[in-house]
């Protein structure tokens, strides 16, 4: 098992914690709504294990991150990414960002083209233009609560993340240490909701020049997988990936063959999925 190297940093003025794991071609790795560094280690040791180092870490007001008296918009958010690497003395790296991470993901993009490799968007959306999720499901995220109570996230994991997820123990199990362990201020989690109304890609994605990989869950209802499609559509170098009977979480929950698709995306070889594991995901037809 490779361990995580976890360090303080000051970035664009202000402390963030941030995590590098294993060695190899470095991947920066942007968090959903509230997430923090934990919540990734299912994918981060599929992916080390593939020759990646991961970077991860807690955006302001995350994990163990200090809050910041005025929540950054997406703009500044994509610009806190960038700062990980001068922090980390990286010119350049691959990027992946879930569901509000790939928004993050795609203005860094937009904004220093020149900072990103190659680009992986999972569970995201162009925001305005885009389709809309489960309005239960969505309702729901509009709540920091499944970060505090256990008893909660397990009665609504299904409605929020997708048939199944309340069944799977393991990565239930994992994601209510991580949450609960390290969960997000209220004003930062506030801060990032507000962030996401009226930002919108739309206009601009067929500006993205970098190799694109994008990734859905068939049965995601915070973001549908139709929303992939419209990414992928408007990105002209994409790639679209829908995975069968996955849902928000498909990083967590289908870790090892999703693993394997981002690291041969990225240029590395291909290897046998271990035993057990899910099997490879189905590349979607069209875009």
């Amino acid at each position: 098992m490779t361990a995580r190297t976890l360090t303080f940093m000051r970035v664009d003025g202000h402390l963030v914690r941030v995590s590098t794991r294993g060695e190899g071609r470095p991947l920066l790795l942007i968090m959903g709504l509230g997430g923090n560094i934990e919540m990734w280690d299912p994918l981060e040791r599929a992916l080390t294990r593939r020759g990646l180092q991961t970077i991860a870490y807690d955006a302001s007001g995350t994990g163990e991150s200090p809050t910041r008296l005025i929540p950054q918009g997406v703009h500044g958010l994509a610009r806190q990414a960038a700062y990980i690497l001068d922090a980390l003395g990286l010119p350049d790296a691959d990027v992946l960002g879930v569901s509000f991470g790939g928004a993050v993901a795609q203005e860094m993009t937009l904004a220093n083209p020149h900072r990103v490799r190659r680009l992986v968007l999972a569970s995201t959306t162009c925001g305005l233009g885009g389709v809309p999720g489960n309005p239960v499901a969505l309702a729901l995220l509009a709540t920091p609560l499944r970060y505090y109570s256990p008893t909660f996230l397990r009665l609504t994991a299904n409605i929020l993340y997708g048939p199944g997820t309340a069944d799977d123990e393991g990565l239930l199990r994992s994601q209510i240490n991580a949450r609960r362990a390290r969960p997000p201020s209220v004003w930062s989690y506030l801060g990032q909701l507000a962030a996401g109304i009226g930002w919108t890609s739309l206009p601009w994605l067929h500006r993205i020049r970098k190799p694109t990989l994008v990734l859905s869950g068939a049965a995601d209802p915070i973001v549908p997988p139709l929303n992939a499609r419209i990414l992928a559509g408007r990105i002209p170098n994409a790639e679209l990936e829908i995975v069968p009977d996955a849902g928000h979480l498909l990083l967590m929950q289908h870790a090892e063959p999703v693993a394997e698709r981002i690291a041969t995306f990225l240029g590395l070889p291909a290897q046998t999925s271990p035993a057990g594991s899910s099997p490879r995901p189905e590349a979607a037809t069209g875009s």
